[in-house]
């Protein structure tokens, strides 16, 4: 048999195939060993990536606490409620789905089929759910329907203390009041679950790769007000803006030893656990205007004027001069009301007692040598701003302060006429909250404390910061003028209490104040001609003051002026409450 020989093509192609078989199972060993040994770390970390997914872990916020007597009880609480969601990419039937949720959740069944049609993977479809409403939707076990435990303020003294602690709003942000002013202490940080899921997303409970940072609780804040007390002045208030048909109206009690607010309210008021139901057009009602609406405080003004002649040494206690009943300045004329007196010698007590205009024109005068002029302009001015620290933010824990505004002494048209005005508390804006703290330096001895709400904040890691009196003057008078003013006020004031609604002067304790009668300015220019703010500003004590009080009341319609008949009635019964049972200590002899 003749053997066939393979010709030499063939066998070329044979060892060329060859070799290229050899060199692709050699490229493809080598891209084994590259993607399963040197590159192995990468695509494990790439493969994990798709089902790794990170979560927050929400804080719990910071508990808000005052004080009861003795006792220390919350204010604001926390309480877990539960949101409804969707995830419409996994709901098998939307309509059967729908009518089994809207019996339970009572919502329209075209508002859920709407929801569940959006182009989007996290619908909310109701907030705050209680347990047993999370249990009946648990019960349904409905495909693509979740359920997430969420924290919301709860408030177990209802309505009390609603301006001074604000709420938190639907993205967890605190606003107005303490929410707003401690918002980062009060937050706390959220934790952190990074979790392997499966391919629905949904995290995996059992796994090694699993990381999880624990939350921190946001700060608990003790406040410096006393709930008996801020439940009474809320009543108080209430009952003195409802009879003199105001507008709106505000009251605050501040110790003038330390500059801690121990109660302090506005009327008309909210409910922060139901702030949501507030229309927006009637949202000014969560403002604490204590703090956030400065006015032309009126003739409360004299007193602050008074006590800054008397340290200047330009006038003391025993002073009098010949009032003229109106002066002439710039080209206006400054006049007081018909209970002045008229014509005639007037002493410093006259000043208070009658609220006499040109009595504090008078006094800015004295500032001045004898004239309103630059001396007394700058003079006057450095009390109202480096003194009393009107014009700037006290830096009470408050959302939203307002500064008020202190006109420029140096600059503007009309000057002495602007500063002659704000000698009694118009031409000038400050808060109810920068009068009653200037006050509380006056009759205090002379020293000014920064008003504040927070006597201590405890932070998560157990650290208690305890919140000290905080000096920023210890000096806005003498000692002998801030004697002088308190004498003053105190004969001005057992003048006119019976006009203030008080019976009798309870002899054993101080008491002393000022109304403030002010036109409302018009937008337009000057001032309305029946529409007041009434304010009455005083204090309280035995041998010391212990506490200076506030009241205002926005356009009241009433018979008289409005500091006397609507304002005095608040201040005369906060006093009076203070005396009977709150320990106000009696004169030692």
């Amino acid at each position: 048999m003749q053997q066939t020989i393979p010709k030499p093509s063939s066998i070329l192609r044979i060892r060329v195939w060859y070799v290229v078989l050899l060199v692709l199972s050699c490229v493809v060993l080598v891209r084994v060993f590259y993607l399963q040994v040197i590159r192995h770390d990468y695509y494990t970390s790439a493969a994990l990536a798709g089902q790794l997914k990170e979560y927050e872990i929400p804080a719990s916020r910071g508990v808000i606490e005052a004080y009861n007597g003795d006792d220390i009880v919350p204010l604001v609480l926390n309480e877990n409620k539960y949101t409804l969601f969707a995830d419409p990419e996994f709901i098998e039937d939307d309509e059967a789905t729908a009518d089994a949720l809207r019996d339970v959740i009572n919502i329209d069944r075209e508002e859920l089929l709407d929801q569940f049609s959006l182009n989007s993977r996290y619908v909310i479809l109701q907030k705050k759910l209680d347990e047993d409403v999370k249990e009946k939707i648990e019960a349904l076990e409905l495909t693509g329907i979740g359920l997430r435990e969420t924290p919301y303020r709860a408030y177990p003294q209802g309505k009390l203390a609603a301006h001074i602690l604000g709420f938190v709003n639907d993205e967890g942000e605190g606003v107005y009041g303490i929410e707003q002013a401690l918002n980062e202490e009060l937050d706390g940080t959220p934790g952190q679950l990074k979790a392997i899921t499966d391919v629905r997303g949904v995290p995996l409970a059992v796994n090694r790769d699993n990381v999880v940072t624990e939350p921190e609780q946001g700060d608990r804040v003790l406040l410096t007000i006393d709930i008996a007390l801020q439940q009474q002045l809320e009543d108080i208030l209430k009952e003195g803006v409802e009879q003199s048909k105001g507008a709106a109206g505000g009251a605050m009690v501040l110790d003038a030893r330390t500059g801690a607010i121990k109660a302090m309210a506005n009327y008309p008021t909210y409910s922060p656990a139901s702030f949501f139901a507030v229309p927006s057009d009637e949202a000014d009602v969560f403002q604490n205007g204590l703090v956030s609406s400065p006015l032309e405080i009126g003739s409360i003004m004299k007193v602050l004027t008074m006590a800054s002649a008397l340290d200047q040494g330009v006038v003391s206690r025993d002073t009098t001069y010949y009032n003229p009943n109106q002066f002439e300045v710039d080209g206006s004329t400054i006049t007081n009301v018909e209970e002045s007196g008229g014509v005639g010698t007037r002493s410093m007590e006259d000043i208070l007692q009658l609220s006499l205009n040109t009595g504090a024109t008078w006094l800015l005068k004295q500032m001045g040598g004898g004239e309103i002029n630059d001396t007394a302009r700058t003079t006057w001015h450095d009390y109202m701003t480096n003194r009393y620290f009107f014009g700037q933010n006290t830096g009470i824990e408050q959302g939203y302060e307002a500064p008020g505004v202190v006109p420029d002494p140096d600059e503007g048209y009309g000057l002495n006429i602007r500063y002659a005005n704000t000698a009694f508390g118009q031409g000038m804006t400050a808060t109810p909250l920068q009068a009653v703290s200037a006050l509380a330096s006056i009759v205090n001895g002379g020293t000014y404390y920064q008003p504040r709400l927070v006597d201590a904040i405890d932070t998560g890691d157990g650290e208690r910061r305890v919140v000290e009196p905080i000096v920023k003057n210890d000096r806005s008078v003498k000692p002998s003028a801030s004697q002088d003013v308190r004498t003053l006020m105190e004969r001005a004031f057992a003048k006119n209490f019976r006009t203030y609604g008080m019976t009798s002067l309870p002899d054993q304790y101080s008491i002393g104040g000022k109304t403030g009668t002010a036109q409302i300015a018009n937008p337009d220019g000057g001032y309305y001609e029946d529409r007041f703010n009434g304010t009455f500003m005083g204090f309280v004590g035995g041998d010391d003051v212990e506490y200076v009080i506030i009241a205002r009341v926005d356009e009241p319609k009433i018979y008289g002026y409005a500091g006397s008949v609507a304002a005095g009635p608040i201040f005369t019964k906060l006093a009076q409450t203070l005396i009977d049972n709150f320990g106000v200590q009696p004169k030692s002899n």
